[in-house]
Order: C-alpha cells, then structure tokens, then sequence
C-alpha cells in the first residue's frame, strides 16, 4: 500500500486506493455483476499520465489495465486500474473524412460531431461506450454491413508501449495490425484516429408486438435480411421484461438512405397485426442508441453470444420452442456484406452471416447459465464456434475469437512488445 501511495506524486491524475473516499465508485465496471477489486485507481490526466503511470508500473513489477467506462470488464483484483475517460480530445476534419478521438470520447459525442457534415462512424447501440474501447475488440457496427469492421477504419493509434514510451502507430505496423481488433493486450491507447464515412441519410428504429407474433415477425426478418442491400441492418428480439410483463418480439432497423427506400425494403412487417408501438422515423445520426434503449448508467448483467451458419425453420423453431425467461432478451442479428470481405485484421472476415446474443440481469445466475446453455445445445448444428472478441464473456478466451494464425501472431506480439506482462486486458492473449 506505500508503494501503491507514491503514485500520487508519479502522477497528475486522483489516485485512489482502497478505503479512500470515492474509491468504490471510481473502481466499477460499468456491469454491476463483475467484481473488481483493484489495488488502485488511476484517473490519467492526459497521455503524459498515461506514461507516467506505466513506467511507474514497470519499474516495479505491477500491472495496469485501461478502462474509459469498463464496459467490457472481466474482472481483476492484481491489476493498477487506469481511467482514461480525461483523454477527451475530438476533432473532425470534414474535408478528409477523419477524426481524430481521445481515448474517453464516446460513440454518442463523435457521432455528434460527425453527422454535422453527413458523416458517420462506425459505432454500436449504445451511445456511451467508448470508440477507442470499442474499436480494439473489433467494433460490430449498426453500419458494419455497408463499411466493415470499425477496426478497419482506423489509420492510426497514438500509443504508450510497456516501457512508457509514447508513440504513433500506422498501417504496415505490426502493433498497428494488433491493435485493429486484437484487444489491449499490447499498449495503451492515448488516441485513435479514422476515418468517417458518408451518411446522406438515416432512417430506423424499433417495432414491437407480443410475443404471439414472433413467429411471422422471424419469417418477414428472414425475407428482409435474404434480399437486404448492404445499407441496410436488421435485428430481431424476443423480449422478456421482469415483473410478469407480457413477452414481446422486436425488430429493430437502420438504413443509410432516404425513408421511401427504408419503408419498401421492410414492406414483409406492414401486414403483422397487433404492434404495440412503432419508432421508425428519419433519425439524426447521434440518436442511434434511441432504438434499442440500452441503460445509460452501470447494471448488472449476464450474456453469451454465438455465431449462426444459418436461420433456418429448424433454428426459428428451437428458438421459440419455450419461453426465454429467465433471460430479458434473446437477440439475432443479421451480419453479412462488408464484414463478410476479406480483412487484414486479426479477426478476419466474418462470414457467419447471423449473430445470437443471450442477455439476461442476473437475479438467478444459474438458472441463466442453464438458459443460455440449453438454448446454445439446442442450435448445436447450427453455432459455428467461434464468436467475435467484443462478444466474448467472462471465463471465455480468445481463442474463440482469432483463428490459430492470428492468435500465434498476437501472442508472438505480446512477447516482444510486453515480455513483462505490463498490460492486462479484458481477454489476454
């Protein structure tokens, strides 16, 4: 605890440690479920904190692991927990299609700033989760049909190595390569820049129905996504709120083009009867996180996430054989286009071409387990075995998500770049 206490004069950042007021708050993940009891917290100050700190670390045999929210957190008791939600910085350049984005700066705030001048990034459903974050597990995007992976955007990293040195990283870099979806596994990102895409229109949102109606709801989502132009992304849920509220189905959309187009090609839903509500409008860019609602604050949480070779009848009728309870949601995503193209980072193409994800709040953790299990067993055939690093869970390892080759080359990146172990990430390689 006294070595732990020179950090504040390492550092210009409030450093807590255990017992120190504020200390609970500032060392939460963002999912209340994840404990994470670390020995300090470090708010960085700005990339010269970031150094600081990590020297610091290294001369003394300790590690740090870098969160902005934590909302990929797994959970460590041994690590220097780093905040770099102060690495705020934002700039768009509207001529050459870039920003350049601190490591704390949110999908909501960028998306903001972007679509003043009909450009996008490539960001999630919720709008608080950090682009950096984000992007270096890979970054399945609303818009990642019609652009790839978020990863694949980037152009640069502004970086810490282990030894506490800054840098600038780009494409032909072999940290470069393992930053774009690899994980934090090998520095500490100060700041990112990419590229924006053209956005000359959105419209999207969610339709609702109960429960009864899923069965035409997932035949209409099969036949919108067989024929879906690249702009165009599609989800499907089955809903299970707590409390006793009545099941629901949702179907949730985005188009990037005009609303006559967006309304032809999800024509199958307008002869579904019985929809409890309907958001589907032209939206601003920032808005995206209004279709899904995700909580803006920490909760508690439990997922799995699969890949799907396929929708067939059989997997529409293993889904809805029973109720989802006691899961709050089971959701399908329709993946495809662009992220199906060959990609030169660790993640490779995607070519599943759906995505199961399995969520629940975790009242009753083993009932959820044997949920989520019993479901997965019962789409056997049919879940491909591996699954993307931003879809992995707790107690899951990287090897689901990189392919033998890659994950040689990450872990041969490791040793050389970190042969300390300095860096702790979500999912080690």
């Amino acid at each position: 605890m006294t070595e732990l206490a020179e950090l504040r004069s390492a550092v210009r950042g409030r450093v807590l440690l255990p017992g120190d007021e504020g200390y609970e708050e500032a060392a939460r993940p963002w999912n209340l479920a994840i404990q994470q009891p670390v020995p300090a917290v470090v708010e960085a100050a700005d990339a010269d904190d970031v150094a600081a700190l990590v020297r610091f670390a290294a001369e003394r045999g300790l590690a740090v692991t870098a969160q902005a929210g934590g909302h990929g957190a797994t959970g460590t008791d041994d690590a220097i927990l780093m905040r770099t939600r102060e690495l705020t910085e934002l700039t768009v350049d509207p001529q050459a299609r870039t920003a350049r984005v601190g490591a704390g700066v949110s999908w909501g705030r960028l998306q903001a700033s972007a679509e003043q001048h009909g450009l996008t990034g490539l960001p999630g459903s919720s709008p608080v989760v950090s682009v950096t974050g984000y992007t270096l597990g890979g970054g399945l995007s609303w818009f990642g049909r019609a652009y790839g992976w978020a990863a694949d955007s980037v152009t640069a990293f502004e970086v810490v190595t282990a030894d506490g040195r800054q840098s600038r990283v780009a494409e032909g870099d072999e940290l470069f390569w393992a930053l774009c979806g690899g994980g934090g596994d090998f520095a500490i990102v100060t700041a990112m820049e990419l590229d924006l895409h053209p956005a000359p229109g959105l419209y999207g949102g969610r339709v609702m129905w109960p429960a009864a109606q899923a069965p035409r709801v997932l035949d209409a989502f099969r036949r919108i996504a067989a024929t879906a132009p690249e702009e165009l992304t599609v989800w499907a849920n089955l809903v299970q709120f707590p409390g006793g509220a009545p099941p629901l189905v949702t179907f949730d959309a985005t188009y990037l083009g005009d609303e006559d187009t967006a309304r032809r090609l999800l024509s199958p839903l307008d002869g579904i009867d019985g929809v409890v509500s309907d958001s589907r409008a032209v939206m601003r860019l920032s808005d995206l996180g209004t279709i899904t609602g995700e909580p803006a604050d920490p909760r508690p949480g439990m997922s799995r996430a699969e890949l799907l070779t396929g929708l067939d009848d059989d997997v529409v009728k293993a889904l809805l054989a029973e109720p989802i309870d006691p899961l709050l949601s089971v959701q399908i995503r329709h993946l495809g286009g662009a992220l199906a193209r060959p990609s030169d980072g660790p993640h490779g193409p995607l070519t599943e071409p759906y995505a199961l994800y399995l969520y629940a709040i975790p009242h009753d953790p083993a009932a959820i387990t044997a949920k989520q299990a019993a479901l997965t067993g019962a789409l056997g055939p049919y879940i491909s075995g591996r699954k993307p690093y931003s879809f992995l869970s707790p107690g899951e390892t990287v090897a689901a998500a990189f392919e033998a080759q890659a994950l040689t080359r990450l872990q041969d990146i490791k040793r050389r770049y970190d042969p300390q172990g300095v860096f702790r990430s979500n999912f080690p390689v």
